[in-house]
């Protein structure tokens, strides 16, 4: 596979949310998707190949696809239709979607499944509280006119809970899909715990809640402190190298 530098970047970097998600226990067997879009490429992104588990997903393998569901090149491997009519609604609507991830975590889909959703119990789910939407479930997304509705139901948020479903996250880069992923899936499994103590909860006060939000914004979204992270999360990767494949496995074209 001949490649510019550029697109190999992409990949690499898709690969490694691949493998990370695996490492943390929100994958799906061979379902759910991560997809970027490529770069200068509006109408095209990667998406994981049909039938790998994700901690098997390297650079190479991924498939590209445009906005219609074509695939491009001579990738051997097949997409799954309900990725590419998820995905591809968010990455035709959003300038800002660089990278969409879906997730169908037992935490995720149990919040997806109660009426009241994400609740503010704690730290994490208050800063992401502002930034989270919903869709009602209309069935197994195969559908192209479910399209327009996850995209009207996401608006200009940066996470959408897939009622009945799961999670999916939406970011400028890889890092800031898997930063919203990992602390939105998080959030899930702390009101699972919390909920199952059936005991009196204590909700922060609406001030606090406000004052929250605005503060983890500051935080979570900077650009700077998400490079550390995703450089530590690349640090995770190498460190075990000796359990799980190379992410990369060819190399691009100069």
């Amino acid at each position: 596979m001949h490649l510019h530098s550029a697109e190999w970047k992409h990949r690499v970097e898709l690969a490694a949310c691949y493998r990370l998600i695996a490492h943390y226990r929100m994958a799906d067997l061979i379902y759910t998707h991560a997809t970027l879009r490529l770069p200068d490429q509006d109408s095209r992104f990667l998406i994981n190949p049909y039938g790998l588990l994700w901690e098997e997903i390297s650079a190479s393998s991924l498939v590209t696809i445009d906005l219609d569901g074509n695939k491009i090149g001579d990738n051997p491997y097949r997409v799954n239709r309900a990725g590419f009519v998820i995905h591809s609604a968010i990455h035709s609507a959003r300038h800002d979607a660089l990278c969409v991830i879906h997730t169908h975590t037992k935490a995720g889909m149990a919040v997806s499944s109660l009426q009241e959703g994400l609740l503010p119990l704690n730290q994490i789910a208050l800063g992401l509280e502002p930034h989270v939407a919903y869709h009602d479930y209309e069935g197994i997304a195969l559908d192209l006119e479910e399209r327009d509705r996850i995209i009207a139901d996401l608006g200009n948020k940066r996470a959408l809970v897939l009622r009945n479903h799961g999670l999916l996250t939406v970011g400028r880069s890889v890092a800031e899909a898997f930063n919203l992923m990992y602390y939105l899936n998080l959030a899930c499994e702390i009101q699972v715990a919390t909920l199952s103590m059936n005991r009196e909860i204590k909700l922060p006060d609406v001030s606090v809640r406000s004052r929250v939000a605005e503060q983890a914004d500051i935080v979570s979204f900077d650009d700077g402190d998400l490079a550390l992270e995703w450089d530590a999360h690349l640090r995770l990767l190498d460190r075990n190298r000796q359990v799980l494949p190379a992410v990369g496995d060819a190399k691009p074209s100069t």
